[in-house]
């Protein structure tokens, strides 16, 4: 028994849609701004499949990924083949002098972790965590936006 829980966040980012898609596209750079994210890593025989460690708290999960629809500066869809069940899509919206980047998860909790854990709560933490992920993303973007320039 389990439950998948669901959490989406945008933030406007000041900068064309083609810089901020190809920072977000280079997965393996995600841990510059993505707090949890320890690593990812791109197998050279499959693009399409990632491999990523997140840590938090003393708690270290791993999962494999597979990328599965993308539509260039508008959606990366993904979702785990292996290890820690998830799921989502990141979408980008132009909006020619700037660009919206909205982020949806979901994670599957295990009906044990569920029982134990208020999901409430947990969901609280993961939004809050996603959203500076995403503003810290966009600090990103407009700090290599000012030195492109």
């Amino acid at each position: 028994m389990s439950d998948w829980l669901e959490h989406s966040v945008q933030v406007e980012v000041d900068a064309p849609i083609d810089l901020v898609w190809g920072l977000w596209s280079d997965l393996e750079q995600m841990p510059r701004w993505m707090k949890w994210i320890d690593s990812v890593k791109i197998p050279e025989d499959d693009p399409d499949i990632s491999l990523w460690t997140l840590s938090s708290s003393g708690f270290e999960f791993t999962w494999k990924s597979r990328i599965i629809k993308v539509i260039k500066n508008q959606i990366i869809q993904w979702e785990s083949v292996d290890g820690l069940p998830n799921r989502g899509a990141i979408r980008f919206y132009d909006r020619k002098e700037s660009s919206i980047v909205k982020l949806t998860v979901a994670y599957d909790i295990p009906g044990i972790v569920g029982r134990i854990m208020d999901n409430l709560f947990l969901g609280r933490i993961v939004e809050s965590t996603i959203q500076a992920d995403l503003e810290r993303f966009r600090e990103y973007a407009l700090k290599t936006q000012n030195n492109l320039n």
